[in-house]
């Protein structure tokens, strides 16, 4: 006669402690989907580290920041003003004496001294507003800008005779403001030059960075 074993109570639940729980199937009742793993957990989703933006992926890495700019040696400011070739410089001088000179005589009565006066800071905008390369113009043009603003102030009898005696004369007299004006635009463009050559000279000398 066989008597089958029965477990008691204390020994069933100290079997069912004993047996480890089974893992949670993926996608039902909200479990893991990683299944545990830690690497699977680090790695996460490529696309997402960037942001999930391609742009940024396909742009590569971003460009190194620009250089500064090194500023000249002479540490000056450069003359403001527009730059004017050597025949530039001849029309504006000119046009310029002309008007003042045909102002001088409806307003002046042809005062030669109001005329050499504003002879003056024309011949120093000439000198300023030339170009690096045409310095040498500058006291050559300033005369002849001179002449042409004498024409309305020439007096004489009429004709063309008269005018020219009259223009001659104005010029005998006036000869210290002609005088004057061109030494100033020889002046300033031999300092141009001269800080042109000392810039040019300094940089030069200086290592590359």
């Amino acid at each position: 006669m066989e008597y089958h074993r029965t477990r008691s109570p204390q020994q069933q639940s100290a079997a069912r402690r004993r047996t480890p729980p089974l893992p949670p199937r993926g996608g039902r009742g909200g479990g893991r989907r990683d299944g545990g793993n830690p690497t699977r957990k680090a790695a996460g989703n490529p696309a997402r580290r960037d942001g999930g933006n391609p742009a940024r992926k396909a742009a590569g890495p971003a460009p190194a920041p620009a250089a500064p700019r090194a500023e000249p040696a002479s540490g000056g400011k450069r003359l403001p003003g527009p730059r004017l070739t050597g025949l530039g410089a001849a029309l504006f001088c000119g046009v310029v004496m002309l008007v003042l000179g045909c102002l001088d005589r409806l307003l002046f009565g042809a005062s030669p001294t109001v005329y050499g006066v504003l002879f003056l800071p024309v011949c120093a905008l000439t000198a300023v507003w030339v170009r690096r390369g045409d310095l040498l113009a500058a006291p050559v043009v300033v005369p002849n800008a001179f002449v042409v603003g004498l024409l309305p102030l020439a007096g004489g009898d009429e004709g063309f005779k008269g005018r020219l005696v009259g223009l001659v004369t104005a010029l005998a007299v006036q000869a210290g403001w002609l005088y004057g004006g061109t030494l100033i635009a020889g002046a300033i463009g031999l300092v141009r030059r001269v800080r042109f050559v000392r810039r040019r000279r300094l940089a030069r000398l200086r290592p590359p960075a």
